[in-house]
């Protein structure tokens, strides 16, 4: 028998106490960082592919990339990815227990399974024999939308209830094979019982939590969505990786995880900027302005905080939190440190001028 979880009327665990979790060479919990996740969406049997979408999303600080194996041509493909990437690869196995021990075979660094859709005891027992070999970890995953119908019927519908039952559930299982080298992710496409779930697992389990909203939707919507939860649930010390979910490009899904973190003081590193609203007075076109200096500052290695404002009436008011800026005019415009105006440029180049300070930002401060 396994060590038994933790059980009702347990401490809240944070990520500061959950287990130690080494996926590739990564480590999450025991108080790491929170890492972020994305998932490919090309066919994993297009290595060429593959290979390029990871390099764009390490590019934009993905650390752990999800990647699904249907077939045994994917699974063979997970060897060749490895090979061409540095960030750990965790394959994604629905129904087939064949595909888990075929990616693990093929240098997958975890897993993700859900024990209760890749058939009977037996066949989970094969994956996590070949897991323990290999000491790769189980990433134990449940989602509100495939919640079993004793446990719908058991809590008169889909509930945070029913969904942390499941997930200990599956985990009890494989701690009864005598492995314990787990993460848990539960989700759901509500975010306020995906809030609820968390909080009562967090009492449950030491285990390390991937934290995301499933199925949260576009750009748009599924950021905010994301935004609401993860921040709800981070910020009480619960989850040590996340993932954003959207329906988009996965690079976007990056990028929102940083802000989420940085935002909530859980990240430092890389530029953030901030601009105002437009208004009547606005002169020059902001927005276009405002996205090619979030462009450049994402490039760029610098912990500082970047303003971009629309006109020189409140311009160096609203910018002195910030350590440097620019406000547009009519035909012109200002730089501004620290609340106070440097110089005035030409409107067609104040993004060069930013773009200069930024290169030499670092020569500043070593005067």
């Amino acid at each position: 028998m396994g060590r038994q979880s933790k059980v009702e009327g347990a401490k809240e665990m944070t990520r500061e106490n959950t287990r130690v979790v080494h996926i590739g060479n990564r480590t999450i919990g025991g108080g790491s960082p929170v890492l972020i996740q994305s998932m490919t969406n090309t066919r994993t049997e297009d290595v060429e592919a593959t290979v390029e979408q990871i390099h764009r999303l390490e590019q934009a600080g993905c650390e752990i990339i999800r990647c699904t194996v249907p077939t045994l041509e994917a699974a063979r493909a997970v060897g060749k990815i490895k090979k061409q990437i540095s960030i750990p690869l965790v394959a994604d196995i629905h129904f087939d227990y064949k595909m888990a021990i075929a990616a693990m075979e093929n240098g997958a660094d975890k897993i993700r399974i859900n024990p209760g859709n890749i058939g009977g005891p037996d066949k989970v027992a094969a994956v996590v024999a070949v897991a323990r070999e290999r000491n790769i970890p189980i990433r134990v995953g449940v989602n509100s939308g495939s919640l079993e119908k004793e446990l719908v019927e058991k809590y008169h519908g889909v509930t945070a209830q029913g969904i942390v039952e499941s997930a200990l559930d599956k985990v009890h299982m494989i701690e009864n094979l005598g492995y314990e080298n787990m993460v848990i992710s539960i989700k759901s496409s509500d975010v306020l019982m995906c809030v609820e779930a968390h909080e009562l697992l967090a009492q449950k389990t030491d285990y390390p939590l991937h934290v995301g909203i499933t199925e949260s939707g576009t750009i748009i919507s599924g950021n905010i969505k994301s935004s609401i939860g993860l921040a709800l649930i981070l910020n009480q010390g619960i989850g040590d990786t996340i993932r954003v979910s959207l329906t988009g490009d996965p690079v976007e899904e990056v990028k929102s995880a940083k802000l989420i973190l940085r935002t909530l003081g859980l990240r430092k590193g890389g530029i953030e900027v901030v601009s105002c609203p437009t208004c009547g007075r606005t002169k020059i076109d902001l927005i276009s302005l405002a996205n090619q200096v979030e462009t450049m500052a994402a490039q760029c290695p610098l912990d500082i905080k970047v303003a971009v404002m629309g006109c020189a009436v409140n311009g160096p008011g609203e910018a002195k939190e910030a350590d440097i800026g620019i406000a547009g005019g009519i035909g012109e415009g200002l730089l501004i440190k620290k609340g106070e105006i440097v110089k005035k440029v030409p409107e067609e180049q104040l993004l060069a001028v930013l773009r200069e300070e930024l290169e030499h930002w670092n020569d500043d401060i070593s005067k």
